[in-house]
């Protein structure tokens, strides 16, 4: 009985491609819903069934964006069908990914911080004197 080996790093490899697929693939997309949209990563379920994709946005709504993307989702998955040279495609499920927001609110906090540190210090030293 012969058993199927694993291909190492498979998994990441499809997931790689698909984000590259997609990427060319939205910005084909005539939905004026969807803003400036980058994929930020895919994950790949081993079976190769689903695909969680998120994805961030420059410019427009992300609640609006992530919406379209969904609705899109059986076309860009056809795209993906004529691209991809594996047997099963997987169901696509877009997230945004608020990893950039969030460290956006993390500089501004960051720097806010700073600015009442450096406020607090040269007020301290104006009361030596």
């Amino acid at each position: 009985m012969r058993h199927k080996r694993a291909i190492p790093n498979r998994g990441f490899r499809v997931a790689d491609q698909i984000q590259r697929d997609l990427a060319e693939l939205i910005r084909e997309l005539k939905d004026p819903r969807i803003g400036m949209a980058t994929i930020s990563a895919v994950e790949v379920t081993p079976d190769y069934a689903h695909a969680k994709v998120f994805f961030s946005v420059l410019v427009g709504s992300p609640q609006e964006t992530e919406e379209a993307l969904n609705e899109a989702a059986g076309f860009l998955r056809n795209g993906l069908f004529k691209r991809l040279a594996i047997h099963t495609v997987p169901t696509l499920h877009f997230h945004f990914d608020r990893t950039t927001e969030r460290a956006a609110e993390m500089n501004a906090l960051i720097s806010k911080a700073n600015a009442n540190r450096a406020a607090d210090e040269a007020s301290d030293e104006g009361r030596e004197d």
